[in-house]
């Protein structure tokens, strides 16, 4: 891999590792794996900024977010935007939260700590150039509606790309494409004459993780699990987490024919 993610700006390094702790609240989360915290561009020249829910298994192994699944169909609706670099990606939670308790974790995006740490963090990491916002899912629309300086854009709430209830997804993330394109700026070589979304996922609707993305050493396959919703019995990750141990493990599978 000859083209790699360098990692954050010193300035936001320093300001990830300024996290407020979740120890009071690490009943909540996958709290022993610790934060992830972006994906692309945190140097002022995004022109989307995505806001979601939180990290997964398959972000860890990254140390980047929305890399798995979740993130090759995010990667598709930028893709179908023109965006091939000028993006930024980011969460609600820095740490991967249980899915039983969001409920109960929704309330700390409004705790003091966290909301000044992530409402500075968003406030960096935008630019001039910035042209619109996406909220993907309940967490990451709560923390864009407590953002207090959000910048006068678009800001569209849609549903989180892991949604089980895929028509309404779809539905929605039809409507944003078609309200985003006249918004959005192309990059250079990037296209909005791609189709836009139908009844169901097909597999032109996800789009691998660009290496430009991903820090270095990572195996080329990494960030496209195309292979895997082709596989019989078919999964959508490379990685997940065992039933016998779901706070400390991760099974990492690699595609069965490698060049």
């Amino acid at each position: 891999m000859t083209s790699f993610d360098a990692g954050p700006p010193a300035g936001i390094a320093e300001h990830f590792a300024a996290l407020p702790s979740y120890a009071p609240h690490r009943d909540l989360f996958w709290y022993d794996w610790g934060p992830v915290f972006y994906r692309g561009r945190l140097d002022r020249s995004a022109r989307l900024l995505a806001v979601a829910s939180d990290p997964g298994p398959t972000e860890r192994i990254a140390c980047r977010t929305l890399v798995g699944d979740a993130g090759q169909r995010v990667q598709g609706f930028l893709a179908k935007l023109g965006l091939t670099r000028r993006y930024a990606l980011v969460n609600a939670f820095a740490y991967a939260l249980l899915p039983s308790r969001a409920r109960d974790a929704t309330p700390i995006l409004a705790e003091d700590a966290h909301l000044r740490w992530r409402n500075d963090l968003l406030d960096r990491i935008i630019g001039p150039d910035l042209q619109a916002v996406v909220a993907f899912g309940a967490q990451a629309r709560r923390a864009v509606e407590l953002w207090d300086s959000v910048p006068d854009v678009p800001v569209l709430p849609v549903p989180h790309p892991s949604s089980r209830d895929e028509p309404a997804l779809l539905a929605a993330w039809r409507d944003a494409i078609d309200r985003l394109r006249p918004v959005i700026t192309p990059d250079p070589g990037g296209s909005q004459a791609a189709a836009n979304y139908g009844a169901a996922f097909q597999e032109h609707d996800y789009a691998r993780i660009p290496p430009d993305d991903l820090p270095f050493g990572l195996p080329a396959w990494f960030g496209d699990d195309a292979w895997g919703r082709t596989a019989q019995p078919r999964h959508n990750n490379s990685v997940k987490r065992p039933g016998d141990d779901l706070a400390h493990s991760l099974i990492w599978q690699a595609p069965l024919d490698q060049p």
